[in-house]
Formats: structure tokens, C-alpha cells, sequence
């Protein structure tokens, strides 16, 4: 009985609504002295942890913060001359949200203070929904993968296939992939805010980015 090899890539994906979101936050000030320019970023950045400590455990799952950094440079002006040191003084925390209402005001609180940038905001699911929606992705990326080598089987006039290797994409090691991901996670990273033009009245709002995830398998069958 003639046998023929079929190599094939399944994939699979699926779109989930955001269930977290981990804000990212600096505070940042510079100045001619350093000890403003450390005092006004210690005294911003003690704002901002003391409202993520009154939100831990409710609206924050966990969140940290680092100390405050201090550093100088001389810059040089266009006439190639050294000027006098300009101080810098930084920290940054970061945050993960269940509350998305939450977000919304600890962002709103903020994003208006001097020295306070809301460095990013990215969607996810939680840890434990993560999981079990992978391990579906990856069966129904299997499964992709079974129903292709049937069709090609059948149109070569074959009727059985059986597989001999399923591997994630570009580790059957004949360069038939060019080895592209396994599952991951899509749509996690863009923040969108509306906030009202004057700086009051509409409260802040925020669209979460849904959630792809996606999976990609290689599979080789044996055809007869």
C-alpha cells in the first residue's frame, strides 16, 4: 500500500473581553538643585502608592513601585559650551486593575499632576482564565491541523491519515514552518481614554482592547 507524508500547520484563535489591565506610571522632575527636583518626585510618587495601597486588595489584584533615582548631566548649548548640571529624579509603579471604574479615576487623579505620565495601560485576562483558554486553543489548533491532512489525503485519493509528529511551529526541523509563534496573546497593549476637552464634567472612560489568543501547531501524517 502506497503511504504519502502530508505536513501540515493547523492554527486556531479566539477573541476574549479584557478582564485586567496593568497601568504603568512614572514620575519624573529636573531642575538646576537636587534636592527640589528629589523632594517633588518623592512627594508625587508617595501620592500615587498611597492611592495604590488604599486600592489593594479591591480594585488591585498586587502592584509595586520602585524608589526614586537621581542622576545629573551637563548639557551643551549650540555654541559648544558645557553648561551647569541639570538634576533628574524618577520612579515608576505599576499596577494591576480589576476595577476598570477604578482605573478610570486612579488615571484621571493623575494623568493631570506635574510630573506624572501614564506611561502605558495593557489588557489581559486573568491568569486562570489564560490557561484554560490556551489549552482549548491548542486542541483546536490540533484539530485544524487533523482536518487539513484529511482533505489533502482525500484529494490524492487517500483515506487514512495518521499522525507522526506535532511539534509548535518550526521544530519539526525540516524548515517546512517558517516558525512562527505558538499560542499567544493578541490585543493587549493599546490604551484608548476619552477624556472631556475642558478638563471636567465627562469623566474619563476607557475602551479595553478585547483579547485574541491564538495558537499554531506543525503536523506531520502519514497518508494511506
Amino acid at each position: 500500500m502506497t503511504e504519502t507524508i502530508i505536513t501540515v500547520q493547523g492554527t486556531a484563535s479566539e477573541w476574549f473581553d479584557a478582564e485586567r489591565a496593568t497601568v504603568n506610571v512614572t514620575v519624573s522632575h529636573d531642575g538646576p538643585k537636587r534636592e527640589p527636583v528629589f523632594e517633588a518626585t518623592t512627594n508625587v510618587g508617595a501620592q500615587v502608592t498611597a492611592a495604590l495601597k488604599e486600592l489593594e486588595g479591591s480594585a488591585i489584584t498586587r502592584w509595586s513601585s520602585d524608589r526614586v533615582s537621581v542622576w545629573s548631566n551637563r548639557p551643551w548649548n549650540n555654541e559648544g559650551k558645557q553648561l551647569a548640571p541639570v538634576y533628574y529624579a524618577a520612579l515608576s509603579a505599576s499596577a494591576r486593575f480589576q476595577d476598570f471604574d477604578a482605573l478610570s479615576a486612579f488615571v484621571e487623579r493623575f494623568a493631570t499632576v506635574a510630573g506624572v505620565t501614564i506611561a502605558s495601560i495593557t489588557w489581559d485576562l486573568t491568569e486562570e482564565r489564560r490557561l484554560a483558554v490556551t489549552s482549548d486553543i491548542q486542541t483546536r489548533a490540533v484539530q485544524d491541523a487533523t482536518v487539513k491532512a484529511t482533505t489533502y489525503a482525500r484529494a490524492a485519493g487517500l483515506s487514512t491519515v495518521t499522525a507522526l509528529a506535532i511539534a509548535d511551529p518550526g521544530m519539526l526541523g525540516d524548515g517546512s514552518s517558517g516558525g512562527g509563534p505558538g499560542p499567544m496573546p493578541r490585543g493587549a497593549g493599546k490604551m484608548m481614554m476619552a477624556m472631556d476637552a475642558q478638563g471636567g464634567g465627562t469623566p474619563l472612560t476607557f475602551t479595553p482592547d478585547r483579547i485574541e489568543v491564538a495558537a499554531s501547531v506543525d503536523a506531520r501524517f502519514r497518508a494511506s
